[in-house]
């Protein structure tokens, strides 16, 4: 039997794949911040920015799939490559598109693409592959919580740039910033995926994909993670625009995605860490509810910067922090054969969500002037979530083991 090849070391995994997710995602948690500047220069309503996106978050699912497939038969090195190009093309199209159908087409599809492959079903394939069971939920949280890090870096950056240099300049910058992440792809080269290596599995991809959607609990989680995109992306888009309706600065909508970052860092991390001790559906649950009360609480209360900022920081520890939780339970449930793959069918259904969350709230703020049912709506979607995640089972699937194995299957 051929000795299994050597594991990337942990530092090495985590330090590369970290610094992956905080570029990927630092830069996009700032789209926000475009809106405004954009649509008022190209004469653009909120809902052809909103609908860019929705896209993007659409596209980013739909690919997601795919790159993850392809990340558990290549190995994830090839991909990040991909993706690196993608993005960066897709910020030079975002900033030199003259059209809407061009604004979706390279904003929505392209860097939708290229997140794809950046980001957390990939490093998390490959955190899988590379670091034991028992630390895996941790890792996921350090993983997470560099994309809550670059939140928190890149937001600030990115207003800082189009105020000192204008929205069409900062996001040339941006696409050779991204560039960089080719060559931290090179640390997460793993050597099973080498030119005729590729590791044996026992399940083929349609065996792991319907054992997955056979499975209740897969179902559940799918449904909790749809919820979860609705939030995030609704307030991490719209958030700044609502602010700004309501008479405060642009700086506040910055500093609140910012602290949202920084208290992501601690809430991502700390998910992560607890998913090795305590319960995750239960977990899970709590951040969902946590949710619901937090959005509520802020809607009822008077409307002021200071509120701004503790609803920001209260958000930022339940922002990113359902993704470890949610991908260690994949993990523990099917294996780690067919992570990436499993992680992107669920994340595609964060997308879903994401895409539904973004669009309505442009939408409908032009149909009704208010982003007031929306807001109501990321407040029931977050008991549903909670209540849904309660019954997931975390256990181990049991498959029946074969009588005999034949030679060359």
């Amino acid at each position: 039997m051929q000795a299994n090849p050597r594991n990337l070391s942990m530092t090495q995994v985590l330090l590369c794949g970290a610094i992956i997710v905080t570029l990927s995602m630092g830069i996009r948690h700032g789209f926000g911040l475009w809106l405004l500047p954009i649509t008022q220069e190209q004469g653009w309503t909120r809902q052809t920015f909103a609908l860019a996106i929705a896209v993007q978050n659409l596209s980013w699912g739909v690919f997601g799939i795919f790159a993850g497939m392809l990340a558990d038969r290549f190995g994830a090195f090839r991909v990040i490559i991909v993706g690196a190009v993608l993005y960066a093309l897709g910020l030079v199209g975002m900033a030199l598109s003259t059209s809407g159908l061009m604004f979706t087409l390279t904003t929505g599809i392209l860097i939708g693409a290229a997140q794809a492959g950046t980001t957390y079903a990939v490093i998390y394939g490959v955190i899988g592959r590379n670091i034991p069971a028992e630390k895996r939920s941790w890792a996921m949280g350090v993983a997470a919580a560099a994309g809550s890090f670059g939140q928190f870096l890149m937001v600030p950056v990115e207003g800082f740039l189009i105020s000192g240099l204008g929205w069409k300049e900062a996001l040339l910058v941006l696409s050779a910033a991204v560039l960089l992440i080719a060559p931290l792809a090179f640390g997460l080269r793993e050597t099973r995926f080498r030119p005729g290596q590729a590791p044996a599995r026992e399940q083929t991809i349609f065996q792991a994909l319907s054992e997955a959607f056979k499975y209740p609990s897969f179902q559940l989680l799918m449904a909790g993670y749809f919820v979860c995109g609705f939030q995030v992306v609704f307030i991490g888009v719209h958030m700044p625009s609502y602010l700004r309706d309501k008479g405060l600065s642009p700086q506040v909508a910055s500093y609140a995605l910012a602290l949202i970052g920084l208290f992501n860092v601690f809430g991502t991390y700390a998910a992560g860490s607890l998913g090795q001790r305590l319960s995750k559906k239960n977990i899970l649950a709590f951040i969902y509810f946590a949710r619901a009360v937090v959005i509520a609480v802020f809607l009822a209360a008077p409307l002021s910067p200071l509120s701004v900022y503790i609803f920001a920081s209260l958000m930022g520890l339940l922002w990113l922090s359902t993704i470890p939780p949610t991908n260690a339970v994949v993990a523990q449930i099917f294996g780690i054969q067919h992570l990436s793959m499993l992680s992107g069918f669920v994340f595609f259904s964060h997308q879903i969500g994401s895409f539904l969350g973004v669009w309505l709230g442009g939408y409908l703020y032009d149909r009704t002037g208010s982003y007031d049912i929306v807001w109501y709506i990321a407040i029931a979607l977050g008991v549903f979530a909670a209540l849904v995640n309660l019954p997931v089972r975390e256990t181990a699937i049991q498959r029946p083991q074969p009588a005999t194995v034949l030679r060359g299957a």
